[in-house]
């Protein structure tokens, strides 16, 4: 059942007629374009998104419903069994649970596939969650995997702590910029997953994607790639990754209102993830609310706009912060270790990422600066996760990698006074920057302090 259900998730759907479970081929609240990328559409994500299939509503709206039914009727009772035995799914639109496939979550996974270039997505009920399934469908109990040593704190401790205990996964660190490091580290016939993330969480060093890939491949191990911070400005799956991860809660959702992920990847890779006896999303369940799907459906259309600015920004902030003498951390600039290699990489007009660092060195640095950045200026927000269209703040020590412990951050070049800031779009440029400027003076003469 398993495997046909999930091609609701590559090929278009039909819809049934009514009084009778038949497959009669009506399609006409059915957009006709493809969802698969096209060739013109496969270097630029923006294009592939146009291209999917557009979902119109049941009464012909032009958004689509949302259906948040949690289970599904059928007209004959014959119709239950050829579901549950396969021979009936999602891409006839039959549908039996909620948990197993829903049309409007369904529509998500088509956009997300557009997004990263892949041939199937899901979503689930957060970034973690999509990372975990991923990891226990692609290891077994004796697996080994091989990660990026700068990880969010999370990931990090998913793969440090829980897995050996629970699973009996293991893991090697390395630096994930030494490609003979990350070659060594892989055990042929033992190694499942290369994981790394494209712009890593918090020190913003930039993977070389195409060539860990071939490492990984000529391993024969699964390369897994989180994009939770590069979403439009890299797309992993066409350098050369296997599979797509993301904390659709981030950029894409752009509201900080929504907890999601999605696994974008093979259409072998998710069928296998939905199959009812092994499936890690079947059988674990970290289901997306349809209602959550719906929102966020209607967010992707305009991610490539709110990217851009996010980017535009923050070019210019790191820009101005390093003429004043700060220790700033961005892909965009030319002293970056990576910076030719991600222009190399990056899908073109989408910039260089939403995120800067400030390097404060400790921590009661970073705390004092961050409080006159928003308590006396109002230029943005101290709270964790990013691609609000606030700016956000957190010193990622003492917060996103706190899971991590002194060893392990200095191995992943996280100082005590690391300052990340996800660059928000409110208000004009010169006004924020303003703010910005008028935080760091207030800092340098000391006239106020942080109260205990």
């Amino acid at each position: 059942m398993a495997e046909t259900q999930s091609r609701g998730l590559v090929f278009v759907g039909k819809k049934r007629g009514t009084g009778t479970d038949d497959f009669d081929g009506d399609d006409i609240f059915v957009a006709k374009k493809s969802m698969l990328p096209t060739m013109a559409s496969e270097s630029d994500p923006a294009a592939a998104l146009a291209n999917a299939r557009h979902e119109f509503g049941e009464h012909g709206g032009v958004n689509m419903s949302i259906e948040a039914s949690a289970t599904f009727t059928v007209m004959e009772p014959e119709t239950m069994r050829r579901m549950f035995a396969g021979e009936l799914g999602p891409d006839r639109d039959f549908f039996i649970y909620s948990r197993h496939f829903n049309p409007t979550v369904l529509n998500l996974g088509r956009l997300m596939a557009a997004l990263e270039g892949t041939e199937a997505a899901y979503c689930t009920a957060s970034g973690m969650s999509a990372i975990s399934s991923v990891l226990l469908q692609l290891c077994s109990s004796g697996g080994h995997v091989v990660a990026s040593r700068t990880l969010y704190g999370g990931t990090h401790a998913l793969l440090t702590h829980f897995f050996p205990r629970a699973c009996n996964i293991t893991t090697t660190f390395v630096d994930i910029g030494d490609l003979e490091a990350v070659k060594n580290a892989i055990v042929e016939g033992k190694t499942k997953v290369l994981y790394f993330e494209s712009m890593s969480n918090p020190t913003l060093t930039v993977a070389n994607i195409p060539a860990l890939s071939r490492i990984g491949h000529e391993k024969g191990t699964t390369v897994v790639v989180d994009n939770t911070f590069a979403p439009m400005v890299l797309s992993p799956a066409r350098l050369g990754a296997d599979v797509v991860l993301h904390s659709i809660s981030k950029f894409i959702s752009g509201g900080a209102d929504v907890i999601a992920g999605a696994v974008c990847g093979p259409a072998s890779l998710v069928n296998s993830m939905m199959d009812l006896h092994q499936g890690a999303l079947m059988l674990l369940g970290p289901t997306m609310n349809a209602k959550v799907a719906f929102e966020l459906s209607e967010r992707i259309p305009h991610l490539g706009l709110r990217m851009k600015e996010h980017c535009r920004r923050a070019m210019e902030y790191a820009i101005r912060m390093k003429k004043l003498g700060l220790k700033v951390i961005y892909p965009g600039l030319e002293d970056h270790p990576q910076h030719e290699l991600l222009k190399s990489m990056a899908n073109k007009e989408y910039g260089y990422g939403g995120l800067l660092c400030v390097d404060m060195e400790t921590e009661e640095r970073a705390n004092r600066l961050m409080h006159h950045l928003q308590n006396y200026t109002q230029f943005g927000f101290m709270a964790v996760s990013l691609g609000y269209y606030e700016t956000l703040m957190s010193c990622s020590g003492s917060s996103t990698s706190s899971e991590m412990n002194a060893e392990e951050k200095e191995l992943a070049g996280i100082s005590p006074g690391l300052v990340r800031m996800s660059i928000g779009y409110i208000g004009t440029l010169e006004q924020k920057w303003s703010q910005l400027e008028k935080a760091l003076s207030r800092m340098q003469d000391g006239t106020l302090l942080i109260k205990n």
